[in-house]
Parts: C-alpha cells; structure tokens; sequence
C-alpha cells in the first residue's frame, strides 16, 4: 500500500519493504556509525534536552497538555521503611519536553508509514507498528549542527530554506551528508509565542534533508506558527515524519550545544540518542548528547 499523496512531496513509503519500522534510520549504516566515532576527539559533549522541573500531581488530569504547566507531574510515595519513591505523568509530546516523535505519531489519509491502516498501527491498548520499540537499541549517528541563529534568532515568521542550510555550511565548513542527523537551531524558544509568528521549516527545507539523506531532525523550532499553510501538511510533522518518514527530536535544547561549537570552532560531532527502552508509545522524552 502507498499513501495517496500529492506525488512532488518526498515519500519514503515503500523504500525499505511493507514491514519497516525504521523509516529513514535505515540511512545509518554501519559506515556512518565509524566515521560518527571519529568525531569524538577531546571529550567535550553537551546535552540537546531542555531541564524539566516536575508539578506535584495536584492539578487536573489535562493539565500537562498546557504549555504553562510541567510536561512531567510527580506524586511522592513513602514506603514506610525509610525509602522515598514517586510515580511521574509524563506528557510525551509536550512543547516542554524535548522529546522523539515515532513514526504512528503521524498518520497520513488514515494510514501509517509505510502504509498500515492507522486503527490497526494506534490502538486503544498501545501502538502495534511505527512506535518507540523501533527506538530500542538507541540511535547513534554524526550530528550537524547548522546555527541558523548565529547573529541573533530568525526574524519572525522566517521560512528556512535549503538555501539557507547551504549558506550555513559554507560558513562552517561543513556537509550534511546521508545518514546524519541534522541539527538546527532557529534561537526562538519551543512554545510559540502568543500573537507573533515564528520561524519555521519549510517544504522546501525538507526537501533538500530528502535529497541530502538526513536520518533525523532536531530543532529549537520544527514547523512555523502559525502554519505556512494551513490547508496542506505541515513540512516537518506532515512530510518529514509522515512521509519521509524521518523521526524527529522535538523541542530540542540548542543554546549550549551552539556556545560549545562556536568555542571548538566545530560543528560535528558524534550524536547519540538513548531513549527509556519503553515499547508501544507514539513519542518519548529523551536526553541527545552531542560528543566532540
């Protein structure tokens, strides 16, 4: 089966076999795992996760899905015997919490990647195909990080371009190539600001991650807000997760990681994702860490 789709879109269904789980992590090869090593030289490394400060578990059930309060609230439990334990709700796809979309977060004319109807992949009880169980061994690549915001964030409603991936690696010397992950940082914070548009990522950036090979996304900012167009699918949830299959690390947490580059005078690294090994989700918080 094949997602009905607008045929000038990159799409990835069917690339790697009606069974896949992977999407475009297949792009990782042993290959790009070694040369993902080389990168790590003198130790340094940085985190691309946002720090989280838990809410007590006091407020209503639907509260975590407001970007006011805590992606995670927490209840303190006492054993009685001197030891302290807590229960943590977790909001997975919180603007909050950076976090790593799975492929059924996104389904397409009522469909999965690549191509399972989406009532048989999302169920009641848990996700059957595209979830974080594809995650479960972790993902290590070279990451790149293009600093979109070197001279200050994008000016509001900016729609990033391939062409402005292209001016960002001539001034870092560096190349995206098949198999990375892309790192890109807008300077705008990730819940949008309320009366003002933000940056984005257009379909004309995601094209160009398409043609270059890029395995996965990371990002201060995905997707404008509000969208550059309303009607169709959005660039990076709607076509980059959806259709080219390309999971994405939401909301990520880039000031660090670009202060770091700009003293190394460096811009790749070797980028390892682990995520909690907790199968069936459609999305889970994860902490990427970037080693120089």
């Amino acid at each position: 089966m094949t997602a009905v789709t607008d045929p000038e879109l990159p799409d990835n269904w069917g690339r790697w076999g009606p069974e896949d789980e992977l999407g475009t992590l297949n792009l990782i090869t042993d290959q790009v795992r070694v040369r993902a090593a080389a990168e790590v030289r003198i130790g340094r490394w940085a985190s691309l996760a946002l720090p989280i400060t838990p809410n007590p578990m006091i407020s209503s059930p639907f509260a975590p899905t407001t970007v006011d309060v805590s992606p995670v609230q927490q209840m303190m439990q006492h054993t009685g015997i001197g030891v302290a334990a807590d229960l943590m709700l977790v909001t997975n796809h919180h603007a909050n919490s950076t976090h790593l979309d799975a492929l059924a977060h996104w389904s397409t004319d009522d469909q999965v990647y690549p191509g399972r109807p989406r009532a048989q992949a999302v169920t009641p009880a848990g996700v059957t195909h595209g979830s974080t169980t594809a995650f479960a061994a972790g993902i290590v690549t070279r990451g790149v990080l293009l600093d979109l915001a070197h001279e200050g964030p994008l000016a509001s409603g900016h729609a990033v371009t391939g062409q402005d991936f292209e001016r960002a690696e001539a001034r870092q010397g560096v190349e995206v190539g098949s198999g990375d992950a892309l790192v890109v940082r807008l300077g705008w914070p990730t819940t949008p600001v309320p009366g003002t548009p933000t940056p984005g990522i257009s379909l004309d950036a995601v094209r160009w991650m398409h043609r270059r090979g890029v395995a996965l996304f990371a990002g201060d900012r995905g997707d404008a807000y509000p969208p550059f167009d309303p009607v169709g699918p959005s660039p990076l949830h709607g076509v980059g997760l959806g259709l080219m299959a390309m999971p994405l690390i939401d909301a990520a947490g880039l000031d660090d990681l670009a202060a770091l580059c700009a003293e190394l005078g460096r811009h790749t690294f070797l980028l390892s994702v682990a995520p909690p090994r907790v199968h069936g989700l459609t999305g889970v918080p994860v902490n990427p860490i970037a080693v120089f």
